[in-house]
């Protein structure tokens, strides 16, 4: 049957997993650090990746494809729930042991906060807050500062730091950041994400507002490992 479906351009793809998180159907993989449509009887065509591609490589198609299969698609998902419980694969359960810090561990002294300024939440701060000018950004995905343990010293310190989650705020950030770094003296920014797939979101999202903010500002990105290591 002819029908609207999605088409994804290669050469604009950059891999960041962002459609894939957010087609529920699973109709959307990556592979070889492609995003690539999986299964036509999965894609609904009601584009709910679309608004979450960074490089705008999604686009609609009427072509000859199988039909949308409901029932598939509920069954899938429900196999896939057996193993991540919101689908996502940073939400794979492992244990994770550490060695142990007998210093750290007697609660004998308290690690001063690094942190200068607030709000931090990317949602909220002010894009014209007097603390940006001359400022060296960090910009975290929420969930690192909780996997890395000395995160203050390595990322926070003599930085201002913005977080969020790409996956459950649901919004794009590259807006916000564009007129943060557009409006102000930034002098450089700091990337800190996650390994999973959904978190490329923020980095990207960044990429995007430098492209937009029309200025040349190092960039670096760290990513972080769920055990808790710098890759």
């Amino acid at each position: 049957m002819i029908r609207r479906i999605i088409q994804i351009d290669e050469e604009k793809c950059n891999g960041c997993g962002a459609c894939a998180a957010a087609c529920h159907e699973g109709a959307i993989g990556i592979i070889d650090g492609k995003a690539k449509l999986l299964r036509d009887d999965y894609c609904d065509g009601l584009g709910d990746c679309l608004p979450t591609c960074p490089t705008e490589a999604i686009t609609f198609v009427e072509r000859e494809a199988a039909a949308y299969d409901e029932a598939a698609v509920k069954a899938a998902q429900k196999k896939k729930e057996k193993k991540l419980p919101c689908g996502c694969p940073g939400t794979n359960i492992k244990q994770i042991s550490h060695k142990s810090d007998t210093q750290s561990n007697s609660y004998s002294y308290d690690i001063n906060s690094r942190l200068s300024q607030w709000p931090v939440q990317i949602k909220l701060v002010p894009a014209n807050a007097t603390y940006f000018n001359g400022a060296n950004l960090l910009i975290a995905a929420d969930c690192t500062a909780y996997a890395y343990g000395n995160f203050h010293e390595k990322f926070i310190e003599n930085h201002i730091t913005l977080i969020g989650c790409p996956k459950l705020d649901n919004t794009d950030y590259s807006e916000k950041l564009a007129e943060i770094i557009r409006e102000n003296d930034i002098k450089s920014v700091t990337v800190a994400r996650m390994e999973v797939p959904c978190c490329g979101g923020i980095e990207n999202a960044v990429k995007t507002a430098l492209q937009k903010s029309g200025k040349l500002i190092p960039c670096e990105v760290a990513v972080i490992s769920t055990d808790g290591n710098i890759k």
